[in-house]
Parts: structure tokens; C-alpha cells; sequence
């Protein structure tokens, strides 16, 4: 008993000493947040991100009816929100969003039942890249024309 008794007290001083030690040699990472992207469309882009990528709605504080926030895990948010000055933008395949998947065969399947066109990285229609390290992946557009990355990396 008096060993458990020593075993346990040891641990109760040793231990913070070491988270503390620890602490001491990192700094501080920020952490993500969210993304925030712009849309003409909040309705029609808030059915896209449930529907095609399968994104869960989260709460959002404005309840103003120009916002959809989306939960991506260990606390990032997208926040999809309705301005006008989203018109008329281009936006480039290499500024993109990418999801994770278990499969990109199968998630081509959910793309070509709503007949949503996908590329390769080198702009292929109906191409998928394996990429070095052996992902595959897929590029498309959002109704907005974000680009959405979709691969199968663990």
C-alpha cells in the first residue's frame, strides 16, 4: 500500500512538472479557424455543400439569412456567405478547398449522377490524378466556381 501511496504521489508531482517543461519548449501554434467564401447564391450553395460533399450545417450566431456555416471537424468552420460582390469572379484550380474521402470511384459516381463535370489537375474532363504518393483526385466547381479538390489521402 505504501508503494501505491509513493507511486501516486510521485506521479502528482512529476507529471505537471513535465507538461510544464514540455510547454516551455514549443511555442504556441495557431490553430484554424474557418474559411470564409462568398456566394450570389447562399440557398443554391448551401444545398451544394450538403447534397454533393455531405457537409453538416452548424450553428451561426447572425440568423440573418446571409450565412450557412458548415462544421468540418475538430472545430474549423466554411462559412458560405451571401454578398453580390462574389459576381463575376474567376477563380483559379490551385486556390482551392479539398475534402477527403474513402473513395474518389465512388464519389465520382454521386459527381455523375447530378451530372457535375470533374477534371484532372491538367484540366481532363472526367480525369482522375494519382498523384506520387499514390491519392487520387478529382477537381470541379462549386455553383459559384470555388474550386473543390476531392481526394482519397488517409
Amino acid at each position: 500500500m505504501r508503494i501505491l501511496a509513493l507511486f501516486i504521489l510521485a506521479f502528482i508531482v512529476i507529471a505537471p512538472a513535465q507538461k510544464t517543461s514540455a510547454q516551455a519548449n514549443t511555442k504556441p501554434v495557431p490553430k484554424l479557424n474557418h474559411f470564409g467564401m462568398l456566394t450570389t447564391q447562399l440557398k443554391k450553395t448551401t444545398e451544394f455543400y450538403q447534397d454533393v460533399i455531405g457537409l453538416e450545417i452548424a450553428d451561426e450566431p447572425f440568423h440573418d439569412g446571409k450565412h450557412t456555416w458548415f462544421a468540418l471537424g475538430n472545430g474549423v468552420h466554411l462559412h458560405i456567405i451571401q454578398d453580390d460582390a462574389a459576381k463575376g469572379q474567376v477563380y483559379l484550380k490551385n486556390n482551392h478547398l479539398c475534402f477527403a474521402v474513402p473513395s474518389v470511384d465512388e464519389f465520382v459516381k454521386k459527381l455523375n449522377a447530378r451530372n457535375i463535370k470533374f477534371e484532372d489537375v491538367p484540366g481532363k474532363i472526367g480525369g482522375i490524378t494519382t498523384r506520387a504518393d499514390g491519392v487520387h483526385q478529382i477537381y470541379f466547381q462549386d455553383p459559384d466556381g470555388h474550386w473543390i479538390e476531392i481526394n482519397d489521402a488517409k
